[in-house]
């Protein structure tokens, strides 16, 4: 019974990681076409966003959400 739980954790902490992926990706995406396309003070935001999604990244993986999510 209590294998079961730490399982559902496992399974869960997975989860986070693989979302955390594809939320780093999409944010790197968006972060750079904003840093292209708006004006100067959006740049800054831009930048801040590029800065989280590498970090996420780094800390989930690039390929996990692909593999996990099937895209």
């Amino acid at each position: 019974m209590i294998f079961d739980y730490f399982d559902g954790i496992e399974e869960a902490i997975e989860f986070l990681i693989a979302l955390g992926s594809i939320i780093g990706m999409l944010g790197l995406i968006v972060g750079i076409l904003g840093w292209l396309f708006l004006g100067q003070f959006q740049r800054h935001k831009m930048i801040g966003v590029i800065i989280v999604s590498i970090v996420l990244l780094g800390v989930c993986g690039l390929y996990t959400g692909t593999r996990y999510f099937r895209i």
